[in-house]
């Protein structure tokens, strides 16, 4: 039996992958309240399309099931990682903008990005069980800051959460995805894992 094939490594990745997925719902909770709040406070219609906007990694992907574990692991890594600048990049922005005058605005984007930095660690965490480790953070290379006007930025932040909300779905997914037994292993989910 191959290392990453033992019983203590599957319980690991299963207790990683559970841990994950209760992260990741709690993050898309906190996000779509944040949207919430970022549509009133920066006065946006919420039924407003924002198009695909430059540097935000989407979450849909074309032959899902066709990937392998650590694909999907290394794609979420990356996305977050690339969530981290962009909420940091707000998150100033949003300081710049209003200052102290909307506290709560600033609170809940820096929750959300604290919640960010701490999946993108669990999912590198979850790369190193697997015996491949992170990619360095220069690889990623982070997205450059664009000098947009106000009314350009609130629609890029509004675009920034309503993509990292569908990441913490994808995220849910690729997890429960990875957290299932291997076809090659004999170990069937107990009656206490079972959904």
């Amino acid at each position: 039996m191959a290392a990453a094939d033992s019983p203590s490594v599957t319980l690991r990745r299963r207790d990683l992958c559970s841990r994950g997925i209760r992260l990741a719902g709690k993050m898309r909770s906190d996000v779509i309240d944040l949207l919430d709040t970022y549509v009133e406070q920066q006065g946006l219609d919420a039924s407003v399309s924002v198009a695909v906007v430059e540097g935000v990694p989407a979450a849909a992907v074309e032959r899902w099931d066709e990937q392998s574990g650590t694909q999907r692991l290394l794609e979420n890594l990356a996305a977050y990682r690339t969530f981290r600048t962009l909420l940091a990049q707000m998150l100033e922005e949003q300081r710049e903008q209003l200052g102290e005058a909307d506290a709560g605005l600033g609170r809940a984007l820096a929750a959300v990005l604290l919640q960010v930095s701490a999946f993108a660690y669990h999912l590198e965490e979850l790369l190193r069980l697997e015996s491949r480790g992170a990619p360095s953070e220069e690889e990623a290379g982070p997205p450059q800051p664009l000098h947009l006007g106000l009314f350009e930025r609130k629609l890029r932040g509004l675009g920034v959460l309503r993509e990292l909300a569908q990441w913490a779905v994808r995220s849910a997914r690729d997890l429960r995805q990875l957290a299932k037994p291997s076809l090659g292993s004999s170990s069937a989910p107990s009656t206490a894992e079972s959904p």
